[in-house]
């Protein structure tokens, strides 16, 4: 691979990072009201009296988090702390930091998509794979309709249907949360299955929904290849249906999979935000919609920029193999 390809692409990664971090530091400045005044204002009611001297302690707050100094002196600083992955303390859990609430849950969305995407990928692959191939059985043709049907529900509304039928009419899983509420969390056998039974339906609803999307992607490509000279070849030569099926067929048509699946892998890290709330399980994607409800400018921002960088990351990652899973892509000069 050439080097300077990879030099530009570096370029290039480091220049959507800024972008994006520029955006996500000045667009939630554009929200009415001070983040500050709206949590005390709010912890004040919930507590059902008037907090006296808010003013002050508004002030204090906004002196603790740099928010009365010029905004260019926020944003510089604010550039300064994402470099080294430090957003600072959390507006509405403070004095906890913002990464470690991170840290906290990303293990959580991580195990959760991370196992769903690539079971949704391989099963929905391999499905539309012998949908697209013109010697498959003839009973893959039933599956092209419900395939279409599940790519066409969003995860969320799946997992609605899914809690009402599973969790509430025959009670075979929790309807919320990541572990029973009594449990102390441990790296026991049993601890382990109780976030199994926790996480299966909201994986479910995922692996349905993204499976119809992968085998529709998949099949659309294998219709494709199924017309292209090399298959004409190997068909001549004589070779076996099966070697012309994974070598020929489906290895080149799987390439725009792979490039779908490093941007999926990249929005694991924010994950499924409906599908997290629906079943409050407790990942990124709820720790992000509790941020915005609550106006935690710090929190919206550590969050947003991790999706950035993950997202990036994949992009760049699946550049840069690209050569390695198809030896026709070059980067070299001629």
């Amino acid at each position: 691979m050439a080097l300077g390809h990879t030099l530009r692409r570096m370029v290039q990664f480091l220049a959507v990072l800024w972008g994006a971090a520029t955006l996500n530091f000045f667009i939630p400045r554009l929200a009415p009201g001070n983040p500050v005044r709206d949590q005390l204002t709010q912890m004040a009611n919930q507590g059902g009296y008037l907090q006296a001297g808010i003013e002050d302690m508004v002030k204090s707050y906004d002196q603790q988090f740099g928010l009365d100094q010029p905004l260019w002196i926020q944003y510089f600083r604010y550039l300064g702390n994402v470099a080294h992955l430090d957003f600072g303390y959390s507006l509405a859990q403070y004095p906890t930091h913002v990464l470690t609430l991170i840290w906290n849950a990303l293990p959580w969305t991580i195990g959760l998509l991370f196992v769903s995407t690539f079971l949704a990928f391989a099963v929905g692959t391999l499905l539309g794979a012998l949908m697209g191939w013109l010697k498959a059985p003839r009973f893959m043709d039933f599956f092209v309709v419900p395939l279409m049907a599940l790519s066409a529900v969003p995860y969320y509304l799946l997992g609605l249907v899914l809690v009402y039928v599973l969790g509430v009419v025959f009670r075979l899983f929790p309807l919320s949360g990541g572990y029973t509420i009594n449990e102390i969390p441990s790296f026991s056998l049993g601890f382990v299955l109780d976030i199994l039974h926790h996480s299966l339906l909201p994986a479910s609803s995922i692996v349905l929904a993204g499976v119809g999307f992968w085998a529709l992607g998949m099949r659309g490509m294998m219709v494709t290849t199924e017309g292209e000279d090399y298959m004409t070849m190997a068909e001549a030569k004589g070779l076996p249906d099966g070697v012309i099926f994974l070598r020929y067929a489906v290895r080149n048509a799987v390439l725009p999979q792979f490039t779908a699946l490093a941007i999926a892998l990249g929005h694991v890290v924010s994950g499924s935000v409906l599908v997290e709330v629906v079943f409050g399980y407790p990942g990124i994607g709820s720790l992000l919609y509790k941020a915005i409800s609550g106006s935690d400018y710090f929190l919206i921002y550590g969050i947003v920029f991790i999706i950035i960088l993950s997202i990036g990351l994949a992009t760049l990652a699946i550049d840069l193999v690209y050569p390695l899973l198809d030896p026709r892509i070059s980067y070299r000069s001629s």
